[in-house]
C-alpha cells in the first residue's frame, strides 16, 4: 500500500513529529548510538529513510541535529527519517579521538545504519506515536558528502581497508534504494588534492559493486579542489562508475551545500538557495517513492515537470 494513497501524508503542511535522542547501546562502540527520528503526525505503512550526515565545520550540523531542511520535508511527505550521530561528529571528538577507527570511522559509520535497522523494534517502542506505522520492507538511505560515502558502502560499494589491504563489503540488503548527495568520487590518479593524503579512505572506494538502485545528486559548481582537480564531474562518479539501475540529478548552480541542505541559515553554505533545497527534497522523495512502491508514478511525474520547466533546477539522466 503506498504511503500517499493510504495516509495522505504527502499533503503540503503535514505536521511533523521529531523525537531525540533515542539511545541505542552498541557493544564495543565507544559511546552509545544516538538517533533522531522524524515522522509525519498521521499515516501508516511508512517507509524508513536513514540519513547519514557529513563532516562539515559546524559542531551540531554533523550530528542528529543537522539536515533539518531535508529531514522535516521528507517526514512531512510520508517518511520516517532516522538520523544517527556518527562517531565522526564534532560533538563527539573529545570522547572518541583515541578510539579505534579514528578519525574517519568509515566502518563504524556504515555499521551505525545496520544497528538502527536491527533495533527498529526498539525505536518503534520508544518514539511516541510510531508503533505499528512502519513498513519494514521499505527502507532507503540518503547521505551528504561523507554521508554519501557511507551510503555508497551500504548500497554495495567495496572499500580497501587501509590497515589490511583487504576489500571490505558492508552492503545492507534491507536497504532497497539510496540517494548520494554530493558524494566523493573515484580514487587513483585524480585523487590528488591537498587533503587526499589526510583522507586516503575517501579514494579507496570501488563503485563497480554498488548494485542497489540509487539517485546520485551532484552540483555543477561543486569543485572539490581539496580532493581532486577533476572538477564537479568527480561527484558524478558514483553514477558513472556503478552499474545500473542508477540515476544522476545534476543541480544547476549548486555547490557542495546543494543550496543549504545541512541546516537552516547555515553560515558555511556558500550557495544558499531555499528554493533549490525544496526542489531537491521533493525530487528525492519522488525518486524513493517510485523505487520503494511498485507502480508509483511520482518519479515519472517529477521528471516530466523538471524537463518542461521554464527554469529547471537541474537535469536528469539514467542508466
Amino acid at each position: 500500500m503506498s504511503t500517499s494513497s493510504a495516509t495522505g501524508a504527502d499533503a503540503p503542511g503535514t505536521p511533523v513529529l521529531s523525537f531525540s535522542p533515542v539511545i541505542l547501546p552498541v557493544p564495543g562502540r565507544p559511546v552509545d548510538l544516538q538517533v533522531r527520528v522524524s515522522l509525519p503526525a498521521t499515516g501508516t505503512g511508512l517507509p524508513v529513510l536513514l540519513l547519514s550526515h557529513g563532516h562539515g565545520p559546524s559542531n551540531n550540523l554533523s550530528s542528529l541535529n543537522g539536515y533539518a531542511p531535508l529531514a522535516n520535508f521528507w517526514a512531512a511527505h510520508g517518511f520516517v527519517v532516522v538520523q544517527p550521530t556518527h562517531l565522526t561528529s564534532r560533538t563527539l571528538t573529545h570522547l572518541v579521538a583515541d578510539a579505534p577507527g579514528a578519525p574517519d570511522f568509515w566502518r563504524s559509520r556504515a555499521e551505525d545504519m545496520t544497528h538502527v535497522l536491527d533495533r527498529l523494534d526498539v525505536i518503534e517502542r520508544t518514539v511516541p506515536r510510531l508503533a505499528g506505522r512502519i513498513d519494514h520492507a521499505k527502507v532507503a538511505v540518503a547521505g551528504h558528502s561523507l554521508g554519501g560515502f557511507t551510503a555508497a558502502l551500504l548500497l554495495g560499494a567495496g572499500i580497501t581497508d587501509p590497515d589490511t589491504g583487504d576489500v571490505v563489503h558492508l552492503a545492507e540488503p534491507r536497504i532497497k534504494a539510496g540517494v548520494l548527495l554530493a558524494a566523493p568520487g573515484r580514487g587513483g590518479e585524480v585523487f590528488n588534492g591537498p587533503m587526499a593524503k589526510q583522507w586516503p579512505i575517501i579514494g579507496a572506494v570501488d563503485f563497480s559493486t554498488m548494485t542497489t538502485p540509487a539517485l546520485v545528486v551532484a552540483g555543477d559548481k561543486d569543485d572539490s579542489r581539496h580532493f581532486t582537480d577533476m572538477g564537479p564531474d568527480w561527484h558524478a562518479d558514483p553514477y558513472a562508475l556503478a552499474p545500473g539501475p542508477k540515476t544522476l540529478l545534476t543541480l544547476f548552480g549548486a555547490e557542495h551545500g546543494l543550496g543549504g541542505i545541512a541546516g537552516y541559515d547555515a553560515a558555511e553554505t556558500t550557495d544558499e538557495n531555499p528554493a533549490r533545497v525544496t526542489a531537491l527534497a521533493g525530487l528525492v522523495a519522488a525518486y524513493l517513492r517510485g523505487r520503494l512502491t511498485p507502480g508509483d508514478g511520482s518519479w515519472t511525474t517529477a521528471c516530466q515537470a523538471l524537463a518542461t520547466a521554464a527554469a529547471p533546477v537541474g537535469r536528469v539522466e539514467s542508466k
